[in-house]
Order: structure tokens, then C-alpha cells, then sequence
């Protein structure tokens, strides 16, 4: 029996935090799944955005080395497909990282668009990315699929560079949501 209603983790803690943070947009779960997990609206300008949701549970794991433990907040893990990405109607990808060691919550808001052409220039033209979005103590978040054990611990203690896997402007960036909607 198909559920006739059901909200994942990632959907339930994007609506949350958007109605924390915007008192007077409103959060709509959509009755037919169109690739538009949550629509926002702003009742007062007749605006709305529509949300594509992906969670992934924390992997930072027990078994890391303690030095990721203290450099990184949350760590998560996609398997995205290109065609979905380009097709997309949702005007924003929400990638939602819960780190179950201190309940922290991080947001990676970005237009699919942008995901796709970062995706492409790191992973070349693939049909699928496997996507390690890693959110570090100090509010940098990088996309480290396929990097060397020396660049993943590079980032756990703050001193790896690479432009085209900086992905913090994305970071808990709700303005664009605001803008949009206002």
C-alpha cells in the first residue's frame, strides 16, 4: 500500500526553519510529487518558490579519525541525476545535513542550474554524480567526493582550497529565498 502522506526528515526540518526564520511565508506540501518537494508562499506579495528537498543522514561516522571529528560539522551523501537536476522545476535544491553528534542542522540552498554547472565542472558530464557535501566547524562547506585522504583531511582542519568544490555561498543562504519571495 502506497502512503497517501508522507513528509521526510529533510522536508519536516526545511519547513521548520523556514517558518522560524519567516514568520509570515507560508509552507505547502504539494499533493502530486512534480520534482517540487515544498512550496513556499508570501501571502502579502502573491510570490512563491518551489523546493526540491534532499537529506542525507550524517556519515560522519565513529570510525573517522578524531581531527574530522573536531574540524567537521556534518557530512552527507547524494546519488543525483543529471537529467533531474536539468529538468528541475523546483527553483532552489535544498541539501539538508543533520549532525546527530550535536543536533546541528546545515542548509546547502541552491538554484538547480548552479548545482549542475558546479557538479559538471568537478565531475565532468556524467549521467550520475555521487555528491560528499562536507560542512566544517568553521562554516565552509566543500563538495570532497573523490578527493585523496590528504584533501579530505585538509578540510577537516582548515586549509584546503579549490574554488570550484567551494560550495559556501550555498551555506544556511536563505536571502535568495527571501529576495525571490519579497
Amino acid at each position: 500500500m502506497k502512503p497517501m502522506f508522507t513528509v521526510h526528515a529533510g522536508e519536516y526540518l526545511t519547513g521548520l526553519q523556514i517558518e522560524k526564520r519567516f514568520r509570515k511565508f507560508h509552507v505547502w506540501v504539494p499533493a502530486k510529487d512534480t520534482g517540487v518537494d515544498l512550496l513556499v508562499t508570501n501571502p502579502a506579495k502573491q510570490k512563491q518558490v518551489g523546493l526540491q528537498v534532499k537529506f542525507s543522514k550524517d556519515f560522519l561516522s565513529p570510525d573517522n579519525a578524531p581531527t574530522f571529528h573536531k574540524g567537521l560539522r556534518a557530512c552527507g551523501w547524494w546519488t543525483l541525476n543529471r537529467d533531474k537536476i536539468k529538468k528541475s522545476m523546483a527553483d532552489f535544491w535544498v541539501f539538508v545535513l543533520y549532525s546527530f553528534d550535536d543536533r546541528n542542522v546545515q542548509f546547502l540552498i541552491i538554484p538547480p542550474a548552479m548545482l549542475l554547472r558546479t557538479l559538471k565542472r568537478i565531475h565532468g558530464n556524467t549521467k550520475t554524480f555521487n555528491v560528499y557535501f562536507w560542512v566544517t566547524s568553521k562554516n565552509k562547506c566543500w563538495e570532497a567526493r573523490d578527493l585523496n585522504r590528504s584533501d579530505q583531511s585538509l578540510i577537516a582542519v582548515h586549509q584546503y582550497s579549490n574554488p570550484s568544490r567551494d560550495v559556501t555561498r550555498f551555506l544556511n543562504d536563505w536571502s535568495t529565498l527571501k529576495r525571490r519571495l519579497s
